[in-house]
């Protein structure tokens, strides 16, 4: 449905996309995944036919950017992350306004309305004025002008955007109710809100692809491991070496307050025994932390690495 091939954009010196190549089937949730700066807005501006590309090409539901980018346009349904709205409009007259602009015919026209505006969670407040609703609302109000016309493609640039944790929790479930409905193209700055809506997950850093793959299998591939923090008072080397013959244990780092445990295994199944063994062995347990690899982690060790890469 999406096909990108070698992507390059350069703002005079500045490199801001360099050969960026990716595919996304149809019915996909792909997450844009990269700090502030990495290229994720340029790649959907280009991909909406806002802006040029200096090399490369994509083409979107087999439409080519560069020689067909009104068809482009046409099969596509696009929401920046700050929607250009009316406050004075209420919510069915901006989006009938928006139907009208996409050339959804007055025949079809107030059953579309009504589908758009149950699909965003916006039937209650359709009478509204945009300038009264909540910044949770008015996100759903950008979704659904990109929802108009019924478009096989959503690029969603980032849609959870200053949004409080509840009202993230809701556009999340509204996104992911299109999975083998539409193909989307989603933004984000925040790791674990792409890994939570997508199926896969493009990491950009600097303008360039440095990791596609599930959230799952990336951890995987770094080999991320369960990793316990713990601390006590009394005896170290007896305890150290206890710990190291756990079953499931497979390293046993000392540190000044006890010892970071590496496991193979489970760590809620494990984390009784590594309390037992502490006590057993004479030691007096301070605290426990849990210091597995989180996704974020996941995420600033694979554009670290890059970046020293590069230096």
């Amino acid at each position: 449905m999406i096909e990108v091939d070698s992507l390059t954009r350069h703002f005079g010196a500045t490199v801001a996309l360099f050969n960026v190549s990716f595919s996304i089937a149809p019915g996909e949730i792909i997450g844009f995944l990269g700090p502030n700066g990495a290229g994720k807005t340029t790649a959907m501006r280009i991909l909406t036919c806002s802006l040029a590309p200096s090399a490369g090409t994509a083409r979107l539901a087999g439409f080519d950017i560069a020689t067909d980018p009104m068809s482009v346009r046409n099969c596509i349904g696009f929401m920046p992350e700050n929607v250009p709205l009316y406050p004075d409009n209420s919510v069915q007259d901006f989006l009938r306004f928006v139907a009208k602009l996409k050339g959804v015919t007055t025949a079809t026209l107030e059953k579309h309305l009504d589908e758009v505006e149950n699909q965003s969670g916006l039937t209650e407040v359709r009478h509204k004025l945009i300038g009264h609703l909540s910044r949770g609302f008015r996100q759903r109000v950008g979704l659904a002008q990109a929802l108009v016309g019924n478009p096989e493609i959503l690029i969603l640039d980032e849609p959870s955007a200053g949004l409080d944790p509840h009202q993230i929790v809701e556009i999340r479930e509204l996104i992911r109710r299109f999975q083998g409905q539409k193909t989307v193209l989603l933004s984000s700055h925040i790791l674990n809100e792409v890994s939570l809506t997508c199926q896969r997950v493009l990491i950009l850093n600097k303008g360039r692809l440095v990791a596609e793959e599930s959230p799952d299998l990336l951890a995987r591939e770094l080999e991320a491991k369960p990793c316990i923090a713990l601390a006590w008072d009394g005896k170290r080397e007896e305890v150290c070496q206890q710990l190291a013959q756990l079953p499931g244990v497979v390293e046993v780092i000392r540190t000044e307050v006890g010892a970071e445990v590496s496991l193979a295994g489970d760590p809620g199944e494990l984390n009784p025994q590594l309390v037992e063994t502490v006590l057993s062995a004479g030691g007096r347990l301070q605290s426990m932390t849990n210091r597995s690899v989180s996704l974020e982690d996941l995420f600033l060790r694979l554009t670290e690495d890059r970046t020293q890469g590069e230096s």
